[in-house]
């Protein structure tokens, strides 16, 4: 605080046989301000602390927190859709067959089949299915005629599926760009709450610097109330004042206790706000304890160039940006999805089969089969398409009456407006912040200018009217009146100085 802001004198008493006199000694505000915080106790806290504290400790740093894991998990599931993946399958089975035919080989069939396949399967993006797979099988039976005995059968494919209207393209990845949009405005959120958290600990700070001027200015007005109720008494006991004097002196002394009371209890609530934002309490302390002075704003740059910065780079906008880019995304994806479905598909393969050849008695004929190969000839020649085979088509739906498809559209739609105008909405109001608080420290210094030519008017008021009560030129209530008037002019200064120390911290997070 300037030294020439003078906040309050202190007044000594002395009694010499006869009659009452006062000296007067002044002090400078930082001396008797500093007296009087100097009592005061509690844990010490730093600017840096309060705002580290807050970043660990504070719910809105857990809730951004949260929030930003949520939309990485979300992000996390739609990219799962397009991860490839290995699948498997083995059965056996066995089973009797009775028949009355003579061609079937036996009177009772016993075929025993093993079966096992493998493969790998992947959605692209643009909405493609796609799978390649191997199917091995071996068959044994009883019958006399199987000429391969076990017999190994193998299927080598590639199978697509690909939309061409319902869930191509932006239907397909809408889920998964509105999922990427939402981590990116969590993302963008997570570091606005870091701003805000740091501004709100500051705030809250500057808060209890204030509190604690603000009973310093008590403790020193209820020292400037018992002296002049002392010096009342003593001009009563002269005979140079009447009671009313006196009485005058005892009212503003029992107004100046209560206003330290009230001032106690603020300052103890100012700082249980910021403990509890802070998530961490005084050791061993009541209440935590400043130790820094608010800046001064030196320079403020021009209302536009702030706001133009603001607009490129608020986190809260670009996340409401992001918000809506996510919408239209699923827009997109539910218009496209209104569409009929239809599908073109197709296979690509080959065939194989090997096993033990064994020779078929069929009445008098005897058939020779010499075959003696395993599962891998009959996989090499599917995997080389020996026995190839092939497949397209076109698969085609129509609903008869499409009013859910419809409706989702129109919903999504309805949603994509919103979120422009809530997006819209947002700029609207940090540039009306942005300008209210450049304001704010535009006036900075000219609004501590004034507090502070009140400070120094109000001080030499008291001055001129210790000096005229010790004449009799005026009463103790208008002195009362000129203390009380000097004490709120020091509040006001107080107030001035962490309004401007606030707007800063707010203009951070506002224009980063």
């Amino acid at each position: 605080m300037p030294k020439t802001n003078i906040f309050l004198l202190i007044l000594l008493i002395s009694s010499v046989p006869g009659r009452a006199e006062l000296d007067f000694a002044l002090t400078t505000p930082d001396s008797a301000l500093s007296a009087a915080l100097a009592t005061l106790g509690g844990t010490p806290l730093t600017v840096a602390d309060a705002t580290a504290k807050a970043l660990e400790n504070s719910y809105l740093m857990r809730d951004a927190w949260a929030s930003l894991e949520a939309a990485r998990g979300s992000l996390a599931r739609e990219n799962g859709e397009f991860d490839p993946e290995l699948f498997g399958e083995f059965s056996t089975a066995s089973e009797k067959q009775p028949s009355a035919s003579p061609f079937t080989g036996a009177a009772v069939l016993h075929p025993e089949t093993s079966r096992g396949q493998v493969g790998g399967r992947v959605t692209l993006p643009i909405g493609t299915k796609v799978e390649a797979s191997i199917v091995g099988s071996r068959y044994e039976s009883n019958s006399a005629f199987a000429s391969l005995n076990p017999q190994y059968d193998a299927t080598g494919s590639l199978r697509f599926a690909q939309p061409l209207l319902e869930g191509f393209g932006p239907a397909k990845w809408g889920q998964r760009g509105q999922a990427k949009r939402s981590y990116a405005a969590a993302k963008l959120r997570y570091e606005q709450a870091q701003e805000v958290a740091r501004a709100t600990a500051e705030a809250a700070y500057w808060d209890l610097y204030a509190a604690e001027r603000d009973l310093a200015v008590a403790l020193v007005t209820k020292e400037l109330a018992e002296a002049l109720l002392r010096e009342a008494e003593i001009r009563f006991n002269a005979g140079l004042a009447g009671p009313n004097h006196v009485n005058t002196a005892r009212v503003f002394l029992a107004e100046q206790e209560l206003n330290e009371m009230d001032a106690q209890d603020n300052l103890t609530r100012v700082s249980d706000v910021l403990a509890t934002f802070i998530g961490a309490r005084p050791d061993g302390q009541t209440r935590y304890r400043t130790v820094e002075e608010p800046e001064r704003i030196a320079a403020v740059e021009s209302e536009d160039a702030v706001v133009e910065r603001a607009l490129a780079g608020n986190r809260e906008l670009k996340a409401t940006q992001e918000e809506a880019k996510a919408m239209q995304s699923l827009a997109r994806a539910a218009s496209w999805n209104a569409l009929p479905q239809l599908d073109l598909f197709g296979a690509l393969g080959g065939n194989g089969i090997a096993g033990t050849g064994r020779d078929v008695v069929f009445g008098s004929d005897t058939l020779r089969n010499n075959l003696d190969t395993g599962f891998s000839d009959a996989l090499d020649q599917a995997i080389g398409r020996d026995y190839p085979s092939w497949a397209l088509g076109l698969r085609l739906t129509v609903p008869i009456l499409p009013r859910g498809k419809f409706g989702e559209r129109d919903r999504m739609r309805a949603e994509a407006a919103r979120a422009e105008h809530r997006r819209a909405q947002t700029q609207r109001v940090v540039e009306e912040q942005v300008r209210a608080t450049h304001r704010e420290l535009f006036k900075a210094q000219e609004r501590l200018a004034m507090a502070e030519t009140g400070v120094s008017a109000s001080y030499d008021q008291v001055r001129i009217g210790l000096i005229e009560y010790k004449g009799g030129a005026t009463s103790a209530f208008e002195l009362v009146r000129l203390a009380a008037d000097l004490v709120n002019a020091q509040r006001r200064y107080s107030a001035t100085l962490v309004r401007t120390a606030k707007s800063a911290a707010t203009m951070r997070v506002l224009a980063p």
